[in-house]
């Protein structure tokens, strides 16, 4: 992924969708090409791989993680790792552009001291989804989840903290970067099924970047 189209355009001012939700439009321009060449970094030593859920599903969505803990899932369910399963050896470094982009989306979001420990890398291709969940296989609450859409547009649905509670459509864009915590922190939240497109940097996907605190 190479970076030849970089777009100067200032970000957006934040935009708070609900208490402890903030959108930051196209927060990762200024720092596009050094985020794209970690991905790439990341991918090349920990490839994409479609994991298995508790129920022996493939996910429709290509994982792979970086930092001291990944998130895997396999028939056993869904926890964080030291090591890559496929492997047997440490997920690679959390590169230091991925940590200063999650960090500064954090406090500019409102959340502060954000110490990521747990980058989750998604793709998504034409049909691919991620089905209302909460993140809650973390330790620590407290901190924010920071998820940072690249390539095509998405459409993500944030939920209430019961599964059954209305959900509310965001519209995600190449650069865009949404980050939720506080009363926010375990709301149920999923991605529609990506539609079909070809976006002039990364083609017919859209790369996910989910930060968090594990431990």
């Amino acid at each position: 992924m190479n970076s030849d189209l970089f777009d100067d355009a200032m970000a957006s001012e934040p935009q708070h969708l609900a208490p402890g939700v903030v959108l930051l439009p196209r927060y990762v321009n200024a720092t596009e090409s050094a985020v794209l060449h970690s991905i790439d970094e990341v991918m090349r030593r920990a490839p994409l791989r479609h994991m298995v859920t508790s129920r022996g599903f493939h996910m429709s969505v290509a994982m792979t993680n970086a930092g001291p803990r990944g998130w895997v899932s396999d028939r056993r369910g869904y926890r964080y790792s030291a090591v890559d399963p496929e492997t047997q050896q440490p997920w690679p470094d959390l590169p230091a552009a991925l940590r200063t982009l999650a960090q500064s989306a954090a406090l500019a979001a409102g959340f502060p001291d954000f110490q990521p420990d747990a980058c989750l890398i998604n793709r998504y291709v034409p049909g691919a989804r991620m089905s209302l969940h909460q993140d809650r296989d973390e330790a620590d609450f407290s901190q924010p989840i920071v998820s940072v859409s690249l390539g095509l547009p998405a459409t993500f649905q944030l939920g209430g903290l019961q599964r059954q509670d209305k959900t509310q459509r965001i519209s995600l864009e190449h650069g865009d970067v949404l980050v939720w915590g506080g009363p926010a922190r375990l709301r149920f939240h999923g991605v529609l099924p990506l539609k079909a497109g070809v976006h002039p940097l990364l083609g017919e996907q859209r790369i996910n970047l989910t930060f968090r605190r594990a431990d």
